[in-house]
């Protein structure tokens, strides 16, 4: 009988992030290739554990459809050059895709199915904008089931403005800010550039050059500057294109194993996964997901929200973020959320974008000693929300000078 397993996030990289469109970097390079870029990246870096070892590749894409179909993670693993022995399959959360590929991938390993695995996630949203292939059931509208505006992700987040009055504008306005200059000082501070894998790219023009960076940052932005956008979602709305994530194409890949493959191969692994947890709420306002998400978390893992040291929340929306620190009575500019900025700053391709959120706390994990637990959250599309409870192996229960 297969016995139960400690998990662990032994590593992970991702791609830097472009822009989605015409002008943006990956405008001529392929879905799959961003995912296999991450994947050689992560394998070369983990040299000490065999590739013909690996369990099974779980790749999630929102839009699973041309470059972006053909069952990715055992296209990608063959394109990769991972041995043909290798299993992979693909798997959609909408936003929480690449949380969800680690999840699954996660509990096969506490249930002794697997040994090691590669989780992570894809998104060329210029290639296939969001919903570009759906054709959405009829019935949801005329049987009343989801409001028509719930796939428009900027009208929801105008909803949670509604309903949660005194988080204002000028609130998320700051948030948004504070995260473009964030992202800045991390960059000039090197923290994001060791997780990065270079990607090969190619202009307009045919001219070859190198994504060594993520494109979309706004390092300059004032309050002043937001204070004078558009809101686009409705007239004298909150939510502007300062508080939004850009349009983004990127892919993610982690590393998981179990107790045994981290001794077999003697890996010294970045995070202890503790608990999971998904939950739904109303697509209208899917921004709030991540509040009963987390709350199921927490309680799996016998923890409070007093508890978690470090947090990386995904800034699909500024509100997003501030609707669940208003809700568990954390300030807005609490130093221990989000310490390097998110998604406002660096993008949100939204089925990779979970494994960034990790290997961001990972980063910060080896910095801080001093803290023991983490929380990875995020919204999702049509209403849910995904939590993931981490502990710090570096934790030694010493205070921060």
């Amino acid at each position: 009988m297969a016995e139960l397993s400690d998990v662990y996030f032994v590593d992970g990289m991702r791609t830097p992030f472009g822009r989605a469109g015409e002008k943006g970097m990956y405008w001529n390079t392929r879905a799959d290739d961003l995912a296999v870029k991450a994947t050689i990246g992560l394998m070369e870096r983990n040299q000490g554990v065999p590739a013909e070892r690996i369990d099974d590749v779980a790749i999630a894409a929102t839009s699973q459809t041309g470059d972006q179909g053909l069952t990715l993670g055992r296209s990608v693993a063959i394109l990769a050059g991972l041995p043909q022995s290798v299993p992979g399959f693909a798997i959609d959360r909408m936003c929480a895709g690449a949380m969800t590929s680690v999840a699954m991938m996660s509990a096969s390993i506490a249930t002794g199915m697997y040994d090691l695995a590669l989780a992570g996630g894809v998104e060329h949203m210029g290639h296939h904008p969001i919903g570009s292939n759906a054709d959405p059931n009829p019935r949801f509208v005329a049987e009343r089931m989801v409001d028509p505006a719930a796939l428009n992700m900027g009208v929801t987040a105008e909803r949670i403005h509604d309903r949660f009055p005194q988080l204002t504008r000028e609130r998320a306005d700051r948030f948004g800010m504070l995260s473009q200059h964030k992202a800045q000082a991390a960059y000039e501070a090197g923290k994001f550039q060791p997780d990065l894998v270079p990607v090969a790219i190619k202009d307009a023009e045919g001219a070859w050059g190198l994504a060594t960076v993520d494109e979309g940052r706004r390092p300059q932005t004032t309050m002043e500057d937001l204070a004078g956008l558009k809101t686009p979602f409705r007239p004298h709305g909150r939510v502007t294109a300062g508080t939004s994530s850009p349009l983004t194409d990127g892919a993610t890949m982690s590393l998981i194993a179990g107790a045994d493959a981290v001794k077999e191969f003697g890996l010294a692994p970045k995070m202890k996964l503790l608990s999971f947890a998904f939950a739904g709420v109303q697509p209208e306002i899917m921004g709030i997901g991540p509040i009963p998400s987390t709350e199921k978390a927490l309680r799996k893992a016998g923890l409070s929200i007093d508890d978690i040291g470090l947090f990386e929340l995904n800034e699909a929306f500024a509100i997003q973020v501030i609707s669940l620190l208003d809700h568990f009575g954390i300030a807005d500019d609490d130093p221990r959320v989000n310490q390097w900025g998110g998604a406002i700053a660096l993008g949100h391709p939204l089925a990779a974008t979970g494994v960034r959120l990790m290997i961001q706390l990972a980063a910060q994990f080896a910095e801080r000693p001093d803290v023991r637990y983490g929380l990875t959250a995020m919204c999702v599309g049509l209403g849910q929300g995904g939590s993931v409870v981490w502990e710090n192996p570096h934790y030694n229960g010493k205070k921060r000078k």
